[in-house]
């Protein structure tokens, strides 16, 4: 098992991928506690734009979002000439600014110090053009052919060093969330699709994409709309530049995925029988009130206001819904399967308070303890200070998603690592949305000490959390929000 030395998310992420792959005792690398500079002085990239010209994309994205009640989903038909560009701006385009926030802009999915590090970028069949979220743009070569598919990758250098072998996790938990945010802008807009895997050890379609700095990407992930398509032949990374060790670490786990070939339909993102939202009648309010918690005056972090009566229990059953929708494809199904889900929960209609284990669309009593809340709260990692907001203790709910790596590592191979990161990004922005239908916040997070977490929860010593998020009241701050929705 990993040892307790550094029990931070950054310091035991290696620690777990070793003991998945049969290391009985793995030992901290030796870059564990090299010195890096600090996060807040991070300056990230330049946006990777190909060379060409910038398209504007359409506007009125809002308007037609407004005009979709929630939760229906429109039914199948015939795909509108200009749907895809709205899908596009439904999933990634900004929709708002909080000038008091320390981190901004705000999209539809969470990303952590609203780094949005996964990319997207946009082919015809002859060219890629970058998705540049915050001009409403596509930048690249214009054929003048129409976008028939999309290559999603994550780009480690877009997160500060500190975060050292943790930037990989981090990749590939927001890939998920980004996959179902993705998966939700086509279905409303009536774009069917299929999903294909990365080819493990090559990066000749990160070269197709312009980025011969391959060793900053994550092999990309391919949504089309016309069929599957080709898939670039394997090529080799060019050299990571020393300096980084636990950044080429990063990509050699990466590379050494063997996602199955081919192509599999990109299955619904919205779970079936949802009521209705008390605060959201169509799907621009919903993406508009997800957010992952506030605090006035540029602090950081989140609170939980009080609430005078419970979270109805409705509310919990829409969450379980979400929950419970699998990603698509097969593979990242199967990482699905071998997630568990715990949750600390409390003033919720009809629930007792203490620690809930969610299996089948239900929520099992484990053990009561109206304790648990605040247990976890001393084991977070960004507790409550002159600077920093905590509102744990008081949150309704905080869930927990933890897998066995070495059960995963045996079940999936070196694909299980990364495939339930992807499936806990995929499930956790569900549960963001179910949170917005409900009028409160989601914030996920992996700032937990987990050893002392998992003493709360009831975590065996060989599972390891994956992710977590907070479901808490949002507080009132008072402060602007700056609507940027086009």
């Amino acid at each position: 098992m990993p040892g307790p030395e550094g029990d931070n998310s950054i310091a035991r992420e290696p620690l777990w991928h070793a003991y998945g792959r049969g290391d009985d005792r793995p030992e901290p690398p030796p870059w564990t506690w090299a010195s890096t500079p600090p996060p807040d002085s991070h300056v990230p990239p330049d946006p990777p734009r190909p060379a060409g010209p910038s398209r504007v994309l359409p506007t009125g994205t809002a308007e037609r979002l407004s005009a979709l009640a929630y939760p229906r989903v429109p039914a199948a038909g015939p795909m509108a000439p200009d749907a895809l560009p709205h899908a596009l701006t439904a999933a990634f385009g900004p929709v708002r600014r909080e000038p008091e926030n320390p981190y901004n802009e705000h999209r539809p999915y969470a990303s952590p110090r609203c780094l949005f590090p996964v990319h997207a970028f946009v082919g015809d069949g002859a060219a890629w053009r970058l998705l540049e979220p915050t001009r409403h743009a596509l930048t690249g070569p214009d054929t003048g052919a129409p976008p028939t598919r999309i290559a999603l990758t994550g780009r480690y250098t877009a997160i500060p060093v500190a975060y050292q072998w943790f930037r990989g996790s981090l990749v590939s938990i927001e890939l998920g969330m980004v996959l179902r945010a993705l998966s939700l802008g086509l279905e409303l807009f009536g774009v069917p699709a299929t999903l294909t895997p990365p080819s493990g050890g090559g990066a000749g379609l990160l070269r197709e994409l312009g980025q011969e700095r391959t060793w900053e990407w994550s092999l990309p992930w391919l949504v089309d709309v016309a069929g599957p398509g080709p898939v670039a032949r394997a090529g080799r990374d060019a050299p990571a530049p020393a300096g980084d060790p636990s950044l080429a670490d990063v990509v050699r786990v990466d590379r050494e995925q063997a996602y199955p070939a081919g192509a599999a339909p990109l299955t619904t993102a919205v779970p079936a029988g949802l009521p209705d939202s008390p605060v959201a009648p169509d799907w621009a309010e919903l993406l508009w009130r997800r957010h992952s918690g506030r605090m006035p005056r540029a602090l950081h972090g989140m609170d939980s206001a009080p609430r005078p009566a419970p979270v109805p229990a409705r509310h919990l059953a829409a969450a379980l819904a979400w929950l419970g929708v699998p990603p698509p494809h097969p593979v990242l199904a199967a990482a699905f399967d071998a997630v568990t889900v715990t949750a600390v929960v409390q003033h919720v209609e009809g629930y007792a308070a203490g620690v809930h284990r969610f299996e089948q669309g239900a929520a099992h009593l484990r053990r009561a303890d109206p304790t648990a809340p605040a247990g976890l709260e001393a084991n977070y990692g960004y507790g409550l200070s002159p600077v920093n907001g905590c509102g744990i203790a008081k949150a309704p709910l905080t869930v927990f998603f933890s897998v066995r790596p070495r059960e995963l590592s045996a079940r999936l191979g070196p694909t299980g690592w990364g495939a339930a990161q992807l499936a806990c990004g995929w499930a956790v922005h569900g549960l963001c949305l179910a949170a917005a239908a409900a009028g409160l916040f989601a914030r996920p997070v992996r700032a937990f000490k987990e050893i002392p977490t998992k003493e709360v929860i009831g975590l065996a010593e060989d599972e390891a959390i994956v992710l977590s998020a907070v479901v808490g009241v949002p507080r009132d701050t008072g402060g602007d929000q700056l609507d940027l929705r086009t």
